[in-house]
């Protein structure tokens, strides 16, 4: 996963339903751009270098992998689809919503489209009073002054009057944290990592991977699948329970929920594959010692994809010893994974299949993913 970038973004409007305009814009950028990181109070400010009604202002965080140029061109767009129309005038004007960004991470850009740090942001008392609430001990990179410090020299003596009304951050309709554990779960290449990664990042929730890296049995498995079946099973058993049991007995005071990227019944649908009737035998008696012990998730969420994809993804990321995985085997893992949850009646389980989405590189996809998993 790439590291998220720190985006702030200043939003003013001042004709019509102000508030409306806000909240709009707010759920726009969620939906385009990123998380929606915090919101500052709202502000009713006096218009500022030309006559007209009075300003709603705020300031937001947003979390997003996208560059600086790209949040503009998806900000200058939001303002269209918002009903903005840039005149040719050179002074300022009236105007629906206006977005602006304020500050990227640390970074100082100077295009001919954009310049970073917005080079207004020191002077104007309706940018820096939203903005100290939410990045008081931020730096302006060029001037070297924190927000707060900023704030405190500022000329502007404009009438900067907050009022008690607060925008809603879209994040808060996902009803993740209800859940204490929840497993995402699906075939080789479903991109069941990618996903619980992002939620963890998202909502705050621990993060357990499985740990198939370390495994040195899994490339001689593909190499020799007879001879090392077992002996890679049994080393997954062991170190699955082991890390669930640990990774779920230590309470983590700063964590919303847990999420893993795996379930350990995992073992018991490989192991029926890839093992003779004896070993997979002796191996279901010794699974079902642990699994009794186990926490269970609170909510199971299968990501279902078919084949092709599947293929497509194991290529892509390019791990060596999964290149000549056959199809064959990689929809009897999916008829184990269906055929568990369909007898299931422990857990709650919830089966989306994402055959034609792409959570990891489209936004829109991700917030279906995520919508699909909240109701």
């Amino acid at each position: 996963m790439t590291q998220l970038n720190s985006i702030y973004i200043s939003l003013g409007s001042n004709q019509g339903d102000r508030l409306k305009h806000l909240q709009d814009a707010v759920n726009a950028i969620y939906k385009r751009i990123g998380k929606i990181q915090m919101i500052a109070k709202v502000y009713n400010t006096p218009a500022l270098g030309f006559d007209g009604g009075d300003f709603l202002n705020t300031c937001i965080i947003v979390n997003t992998d996208y560059p600086a140029e790209t949040v503009l061109e998806y900000l200058q767009r939001i303002e269209i689809e918002m009903g903005r129309v840039r005149s040719q005038k050179t002074e300022y004007e009236s105007r629906i919503i206006d977005l602006d960004i304020l500050l990227y991470n640390e970074a100082v850009i100077n295009t001919e489209s954009l310049t970073i740090p917005h080079p207004e942001m020191e002077n104007r008392l309706f940018v820096l009073k939203p903005l100290s609430e939410i990045a008081l001990k931020v730096k302006h990179p060029v001037l070297g002054k924190t927000v707060s410090e900023l704030l405190t020299i500022c000329n502007d003596v404009s009438e900067v009057e907050p009022i008690n009304i607060w925008l809603k951050n879209p994040s808060k309709q996902y009803n993740l944290s209800n859940y204490s554990y929840i497993a995402i779960e699906g075939n080789i290449g479903a991109g069941k990592t990618s996903l619980a990664t992002m939620i963890s990042s998202d909502f705050n929730a621990k993060l357990i991977l499985e740990r198939f890296a370390d495994n040195a049995f899994l490339p001689k498995f593909y190499e020799d699948a007879k001879r090392y079946a077992f002996t890679l099973e049994m080393s997954f058993l062991a170190d699955r329970y082991q890390q669930i049991s640990d990774d779920l007995s230590q309470l983590d005071l700063f964590k919303d929920f847990i999420v893993s990227d795996y379930d350990i019944y995992k073992s018991l649908i490989f192991s029926k594959i890839t093992l003779p009737e004896d070993e997979f035998s002796l191996y279901r008696r010794l699974f079902y010692m642990m699994y009794k012990d186990i926490a269970k998730p609170e909510l199971y969420v299968y990501l279902y994809q078919n084949t092709k994809r599947l293929q497509e993804n194991i290529k892509l990321r390019g791990r060596e010893y999964e290149q000549n995985i056959d199809d064959d085997y990689l929809e009897k893992i999916n008829a184990g994974y269906l055929n568990f949850l369909k007898n299931q009646d422990e857990l709650k389980v919830k089966i989306i299949d994402i055959s034609n989405r792409d959570f990891v590189n489209s936004r829109e996809d991700y917030l279906w993913v995520l919508n699909e998993i909240s109701n």
